[in-house]
């Protein structure tokens, strides 16, 4: 037995032979796979394509396209040219560049020679069970290196092929038992209902694997609950298009109705919240994690609450169909799909439904994992970024701009706050600091915690507060703890001059971008002194710090990288540019200031977190 019968536990040839019965196809032309082979030439822009199912002593050809005579009007290949059969044998794709020379097509000369086959890619087509049942295949008359952009979409069109021949199957299935009592009571009239019924059937079962294609491209790319409503509301097209399609997610004992973004519907302004115990087929989907199927008012009546067949009336709803949406630990929610009309849900709907539900699922549980992660983030970082001190003579703010990727927080932070008062009355001194760790996730926002929290320390526990030793000691401390602490900062401290007004600036720089300090006349001064960055492999390091006079007027500006760092442009030329913004616009209040610098255009989102603090003596 084969690799495919010794995992399905049946005979892969009686499978095949036994599901390509129950599909229907022959060895003459089909609508729906003619489309396939198309689609494939438009795409793959080849010159033949087609659908290639195996039979025991040939292969036929319900779909094609560029084929010549007289394989085109046969629609049937001996084993000769029978090109897919490796493809069926071992359940993997073929992809050949030069058919002429391959040795797997040695036994297949015949199409080389007789079709003009040179390039071959054959993606396999399988059935519900995993059984191949042929291929999908394109074909070029000349040599040819098959890109993996081409090779993907042809396997996306291969899975879409197969989904519509599992649509089949299913319907067959589904057809044969009811068939049998039909074929009791039928006559001719019958007969013709029935070609209608299939003719639809076929409509629908395109339908279905179109919505399955849907659902499988456009809900892998959402990014939040919002993002995968609003795609949830164009994903249902076709004849049985319901009328509305709710998504509720469980919190608790409790299903919240997530509401469109962009259309105000009237479910969503009756009904947002009701608990699990409510008697609605939606809270029985979910307390039952089953799907739950009511096809009419009566039914509803029968089986539940007057509050729920009251809401089915005032929404103009017949017919529902919830499904639990399974997450990978437990269920997340429930899809709610309606219908204005007495709508029959079918087998081959209800699978396709389900087999939505699941990807839709998939798309709930990656938000909700993204939400809580961006929820957590903006929790730590407003706990993390406190509130500037009254620093009064002294004009002092501060700005935070996130990454626009990612969990919306990291590294950088800025810090303010008083030193004991060297004497009764005065000015108190101050300390600042802006840093940036390593990171852009939730562990570099706890490392940036911890650092922060132990400079404080280290520049309280030395008076005379020096900037210098309080990173000395920093250093020492993250040399010895398990701190994986790497990063830069600036730490700074700003006290009343000693002899005649203004303040004098003290500060040490651990590979920090330079502080900018703009003059009363608007001159800018680039202060770059420095020492190397914070890293605990460094080792305990002797910390060197600056000094400089602020006369009344002056203006420092502390920044992170985030502000001046993007890809392709010279660094010095943008703190050039920041001190340029700074001479022009460093008379104006503090915030004001800061707007101004931190501005940019709306398509040019930071790639990295902003700091910003700003001081003025006044």
């Amino acid at each position: 037995m084969s690799e495919q019968g010794r995992m399905t536990g049946v005979d892969p040839v009686s499978a095949r032979r036994r599901a390509l019965g129950l599909a229907g196809l022959t060895a003459a032309s089909d609508s729906g796979m003619d489309r396939f082979a198309r689609l494939v030439s438009r795409l793959l822009r080849v010159p033949v394509a087609f659908v290639s199912l195996v039979e025991e002593d040939r292969q036929i050809l319900p779909g094609l396209y560029g084929l010549p005579q007289p394989w085109a009007a046969a629609r049937a290949l001996p084993p000769s040219h029978a090109l897919c059969r490796s493809a069926v044998d071992s359940g993997q794709p073929l992809v050949v560049p030069d058919a002429r020379t391959d040795e797997r097509l040695r036994t297949s000369q015949g199409a080389v020679e007789d079709l003009g086959v040179v390039a071959y890619a054959g993606m396999p087509l399988t059935d519900a069970d995993g059984i191949v049942l042929g291929s999908l295949c394109a074909v070029d008359h000349e040599p040819r290196t098959w890109s993996d952009g081409e090779l993907s979409d042809l396997e996306d069109l291969a899975a879409a092929c197969s989904a519509e021949l599992c649509l089949r199957i299913l319907s067959a299935q589904s057809r044969s038992v009811q068939k049998v009592l039909e074929t009791a009571r039928a006559g001719a009239d019958r007969a013709r209902s029935d070609a209608q019924r299939l003719e639809r059937d076929a409509q629908a079962g395109l339908d279905h694997a179109e919505l399955l294609l849907r659902a499988s491209e456009e809900l892998a790319r959402t990014s939040g609950l919002e993002d995968v409503r609003r795609r949830l509301r164009d994903l249902f097209v076709g004849a049985g298009k319901p009328s509305y399609v709710g998504l509720l997610v469980a919190e608790k004992d409790e299903l919240h109705r997530v509401p469109d973004p962009d259309i105000e519907h009237a479910v969503e302004r009756e009904v947002l919240t009701m608990p699990v115990t409510a008697a609605f087929p939606s809270a029985r989907a979910m307390r039952e994690r089953r799907p739950v199927f009511v096809p009419d008012r009566e039914a509803l009546a029968a089986d539940y609450g007057p509050e729920a067949v009251g809401f089915f009336d005032r929404m103009g709803f017949t017919t529902m169909l919830c499904l639990p949406l399974w997450g990978s630990r437990s269920v997340l929610g429930v899809l709610a799909v309606c219908w204005a009309k007495r709508h029959e849900v079918g087998v081959t709907e209800r699978a396709t439904l389900t087999a939505a539900s699941g990807y839709i699922a998939q798309a709930v549980e990656r938000a909700l994992y993204l939400d809580e992660r961006i929820s957590v983030a903006r929790q730590l970082q407003e706990a993390m970024l406190t509130d500037l001190p009254l620093a009064d003579p002294l004009e002092i703010s501060a700005l935070y701009q996130p990454a626009a990727v990612g969990d919306m927080i990291g590294g950088d932070w800025y810090d303010a706050y008083h030193l004991p008062p060297a004497s009764s009355g005065g000015s108190r001194a101050l300390m600042v600091t802006v840093g940036d760790i390593t990171g852009h996730d939730m562990h570099a926002a706890t490392i940036m915690g911890q650092i922060r929290s132990m400079l404080r320390q280290a520049t309280l526990d030395h008076p005379p507060y020096s900037p210098a030793t309080a990173l000395t000691a920093l250093d020492a401390a993250c040399s010895i703890l398990p701190v994986e602490a790497s990063g830069t900062l600036v730490h700074a401290r700003l006290a009343p001059a000693e002899n005649g007004p203004g303040w004098t600036l003290t500060w040490s720089n651990a590979g920090h971008p330079p502080p900018l300090l703009r003059a009363p006349d608007g001159r800018v001064t680039i202060l770059v002194e420095h020492d190397i960055l914070l890293h605990r492999s460094l080792g305990p390091f002797l910390r060197t710090e600056a000094r400089r006079d602020l006369p009344p007027g002056s203006t420092l500006l502390l920044y992170t990288d985030g502000l001046i760092e993007r890809r392709g442009h010279d660094i010095d030329a943008s703190i050039a540019r920041l001190g340029a913004l700074l001479a022009r616009h460093g008379d104006r209040p503090p915030a004001e200031l800061l707007r101004r610098i931190s501005s940019r255009p709306a398509d040019d989102a930071p790639g990295d977190d902003v700091v910003v603090l700003a001081l003025r003596a006044p």
